[in-house]
């Protein structure tokens, strides 16, 4: 189960300071979501169910050549990014998207919880701008077909 707060950025942190991952994924298909991740060296087959805040999420690894086998195969745009991973406290961290190639500029920061009192008592850092948790048209499997 994957519960998360995604919200748009104002201004970005000082980003050297936290570890970053370069990341490119892909959609084989968009309802329901079946997305291919590569996160630096690392190849990753996901399921997402439907939902905004709270919706089943079933990760399975995959191997490069797997990863480039199903690539070609995937529909609409491939996403770029690069993610920053900051620490909130208390177990959470921000990741911070920001975006490269078509989406350049688009910068998202996504808060993952344990459970949903915890998302709904969240009080958004001040550089997190307007929150788009249930705005479709900022989920990633959107944006790939984005034309």
């Amino acid at each position: 189960m994957e519960i998360e707060r995604k919200f748009l950025v104002k201004t970005t942190p000082q980003l050297e300071l936290y570890p970053c991952h370069q990341i490119e994924q892909a959609y084989l298909c968009t309802s329901p979501v079946v997305r291919i991740r590569r996160e630096d060296q690392e190849y990753i087959l996901t399921y997402k169910g439907k939902g905004f805040l709270v919706r089943e999420e079933y990760n399975l690894p995959l191997t490069r050549e797997a990863y480039e086998h199903l690539l070609p195969k995937a529909d609409g745009n491939l996403l770029t990014k690069k993610r920053y991973v900051i620490p909130l406290g208390n177990g959470l961290n921000i990741e911070l998207d920001i975006f490269e190639g078509k989406f350049s500029g688009l910068q998202m920061a996504e808060v993952e919880f344990p459970d949903e009192a915890t998302a709904n008592a969240f009080i958004p850092p001040e550089w997190f701008g307007r929150e788009v948790t249930r705005d479709p048209s900022y989920q990633n499997s959107f944006l790939s077909q984005v034309q």
